[in-house]
């Protein structure tokens, strides 16, 4: 047996300069850490942070949470065996007992929650995507990376409806596409200074350019589609919606335009119809599983939940009641810990859909998701533009994986 026998924690800066939580655990003289990201656009049934309140940093920091970690959680695990993954969460989660975490905080749960995978793959010297591969019973493989160069909604300073707007090289090699990605996105940022001048090399949350001027659904897909044939790769895009965000009193609000949700699933056809877009992300409201369904049953491209089904088996067996999606979104903030992230791709994948993992858009300098994607061999990740350390990390971090 490897026991846990300390547990500490300590508040960080995320990638919007907000608090956020790095946990390290220890077995002997071995220890590993993780820090956990936060969403900007969060789907109502997520797991729930815990955050301090009060004036400093607005409420955001996270002195409780570090509290219940070494107060609460550290004395509930204390002597457990650190390479006992799922008993390591079940008593987190039993511990909390509520049915989103609030009591402890998904933030507090997950930091620690993935601090004793990264030491227990540390204790069998083991990779860490080697080691999560052997929990998850999955067979790795290298992920193709969706890159989220222009940026709307939530994650930007702009009046662009859709939150993102990536790109997705058609490459075997992880190398070749992450290069292909860079270079068009350098290129895209000339392009926009050209068109929009001032301010077009404005920068959203997630890398992406966020110009001011570029403030329509069809501006943006035009711009990404000269880029892609002026830069001579095989390159297909892929959107995020974040419809939840632009849902209002019942109607969704697009380019200055009010629709019910058929004139939204028209919009979509066309934009199917006119753009190589393989996969849209959240394109309805959180609760709309029949919308959802409509275009998974009328296009042929990827339809992906995760405002819809937020990495929750509850919320995925829903959706696949109503035959709203074929793949998840899997973020593990989003439920709070390893365990129930590992348990949701399983269902995903009994039930024929594909898994894409995630980043958020308040992120950290953890390469944990990398792994994660190469370990469940799902094929997909998005971590943002090719720019700015916490993006990159994560896909230096698959270059860096043996077999690319």
């Amino acid at each position: 047996m490897h026991k846990i026998t300390k547990i500490t924690a300590r508040q960080i800066l995320d990638s919007r300069g907000n608090p956020t939580i790095e946990a390290t655990v220890y077995s002997g003289k071995s220890f590993a850490s993780a820090s956990v990201p936060s969403g900007a656009s969060k789907g109502v049934h997520e797991a729930v942070e815990l955050r301090d309140g009060g004036k400093d940093f607005s409420g955001l920091g996270v002195k409780k949470a570090i509290k219940v970690i070494e107060k609460k959680i550290f004395p509930l695990l204390k002597g457990i065996d650190v390479c006992k993954q799922r008993t390591i969460d079940l008593l987190m989660i039993n511990a909390d007992g509520t049915k989103n975490k609030s009591r402890f905080g998904a933030n507090s749960i997950l930091a620690v929650s993935l601090a004793c995978a990264r030491l227990a793959a540390r204790i069998k010297k083991k990779e860490l995507y080697v080691y999560l591969s052997s929990l998850s019973k999955t067979k790795y493989k290298l992920p193709k990376p969706y890159f989220n160069i222009i940026n709307g909604g939530k994650h930007a300073d702009n009046k662009l409806s859709f939150q993102e707007f990536m790109i997705v090289p058609q490459y075997s090699s992880v190398k070749k596409n992450i290069q292909a990605a860079s270079e068009i996105y350098h290129l895209l940022g000339l392009v926009l200074h050209k068109r929009f001048g001032k301010g077009a090399s404005n920068i959203g949350d997630e890398g992406g350019f966020a110009p001011v001027k570029l403030n329509k659904i069809i501006q943006a897909l035009d711009v990404l589609v000269y880029c892609i044939k002026k830069s001579g790769y095989k390159v297909k895009i892929a959107l995020d919606a974040a419809a939840s965000e632009f849902f209002v009193k019942g109607k969704y609000l697009v380019d200055g335009r009010r629709m019910n949700s058929k004139s939204l699933l028209k919009f979509y056809f066309s934009l199917i119809k006119n753009y190589p877009i393989i996969s849209i992300e959240d394109p309805f409201s959180q609760e709309d599983f029949a919308s959802f369904a409509k275009l998974k049953a009328l296009s042929k491209i990827q339809v992906v939940g995760d405002d819809l089904t937020v990495t929750n088996v509850n919320r995925i067996k829903k959706a696949i009641e109503n035959d709203s999606c074929n793949c998840l979104l899997l973020k593990v903030n989003q439920i709070g810990t390893l365990t129930e992230a590992l348990d949701a791709a399983k269902l995903a994948f009994y039930n024929q859909w594909k898994v894409m993992v995630s980043h958020r858009s308040g992120e950290t300098n953890d390469s944990f998701i990398a792994d994660l994607s190469v370990a469940l061999g799902c094929g997909q990740i998005k971590a943002g533009a090719p720019a700015r350390g916490e993006r990159v990390v994560k896909y230096n971090r698959l270059m860096e994986i043996k077999g690319n």
